[in-house]
């Protein structure tokens, strides 16, 4: 390891979960210093070793999720397997597993058996729709949570149809959530010395991830695509610059007032139809007619310059490429290449100290930690 300072190093983990939002969970404790094992299925793994893009070396996507793993191959149906398995497990703190609701019963690893081997497990079961109720054994993908909880319909713009968003958000929110509960049950277990089963279902994590659609339906009201203006804000949205958009952030009205002076048109911030955050927001079309006036004659370099010296919030819109090479993250230590594929990844996203936590372990070959199931390797038990 670094001289970063690992928060988790005396934690042990049993990893039966693959894909995304799982293996996302796991590797956020990973980088804490946790040592997780991989439970694969033997000769093929973890899908995600078959999911591109790849270069020579194999999947990017595998690595970036899997990265400072120890892989282990079993058998879950082979009796044999199962009970070298629960050998292990008592040596373990947490398991973690994204089988559909059931299915770790009919394996004999449900948080029952585990905890009559390890009574004081933490056992985290991230699934569609929780353990229980109605919808519980749907399946569920990402697509399909962001369909159901309302996030689609909220976002794109009006004349257009329901948008998902650029990146697997449930599946990624739902394995924060899961590291969270993981860590939050481990710091009980040192205070009371209790297990817990964490149950993170994505659906509920996806609708807790929407705090401004929730406000708005408390208030009685539907939300609604907006396309990129905040839909309780304004202004609050991207404006046209002469050679592309710009992002203008204002959320208070002595900002408001920077941002009419910085227009050259002070006189905008005493205007009846702006003077405050809601009137602005039931303006929005004439308050961006009077924006764009001034930043339709810049380009967009020019008016980050500009916004940027007055002190506006402001953003010209980056792809990916530009914000993880450019300049708006030197010197961050976001990346790092794992050193058995030459990989680039990110880096854990929380400083301790000051400092990133992160594995040096590189992302496993499949089964290249077998030995551990043969002979479990004694460790150092915490005096909870």
């Amino acid at each position: 390891m670094d001289a970063t300072k690992q928060l988790l190093s005396e934690v042990r983990v049993a990893d039966f979960s693959r894909v995304l939002a799982g293996p996302y969970a796991t590797a956020m404790l990973a980088d804490q210093g946790a040592e997780v094992f991989k439970i694969e299925m033997p000769g093929h793994g973890d899908d995600s070793r078959h999911l591109g893009p790849f270069t020579e070396t194999g999947s990017t996507y595998f690595t970036s999720l899997n990265r400072g793993k120890r892989s282990i191959e079993a058998d879950l149906k082979d009796p044999v397997a199962h009970e070298k398995l629960l050998d292990f497990i008592r040596t373990c703190d947490v398991v973690v597993e994204n089988f559909r609701p059931g299915v770790a019963a009919k394996l004999g690893l449900s948080f029952e058996d585990i905890k009559a081997v390890k009574p004081d497990i933490v056992y985290a079961s991230i699934s569609g729709f929780g353990q229980t109720g109605t919808q519980a054994k749907r399946p569920a993908y990402d697509t399909v949570i962001q369909a159901l909880s309302g996030l689609m319909s909220s976002t794109g713009f009006p004349e257009d149809s329901p948008t998902r968003v650029g990146e697997s958000i449930a599946d990624v929110s739902a394995g924060v959530f899961a590291a969270f509960g993981i860590s939050s049950a481990l710091f009980h277990r040192q205070a009371t010395g209790e297990g817990a089963h964490i149950d993170i279902p994505m659906l509920d994590v996806m609708l807790a991830m929407q705090p401004t659609n929730t406000a708005i339906h408390a208030a009685g009201s539907t939300p609604n695509r907006v396309g990129n203006r905040h839909p309780i804000s304004a202004p609050f949205d991207t404006y046209a610059g002469s050679d592309g958009l710009v992002v203008i952030a204002v959320a208070n009205d002595r900002l408001f007032g920077v941002l009419a002076a910085t227009l050259g048109r002070p006189e905008l911030a005493t205007d009846a139809r702006f003077a405050t955050d809601g009137l602005r927001s039931d303006n929005d079309e004439d308050l961006r007619t009077e924006i764009e006036e001034f930043t339709s004659t810049h380009t967009v370099a020019e008016l980050c310059t500009i916004f940027d010296a007055a002190g506006v919030p402001n953003s010209p819109v980056l792809n990916f490429t530009e914000a993880i090479d450019g300049p708006i993250t030197a010197g961050r230590d976001l990346t790092t290449t794992d050193a058995r594929t030459g990989h680039t990844h990110l880096r854990h996203p929380l400083l301790v100290d000051g400092a990133r936590p992160t594995t040096t372990l590189p992302v496993p070959h499949l089964g290249e930690h077998n030995d551990e199931l043969r002979a479990p390797r004694p460790r150092t038990t915490i005096d909870w």
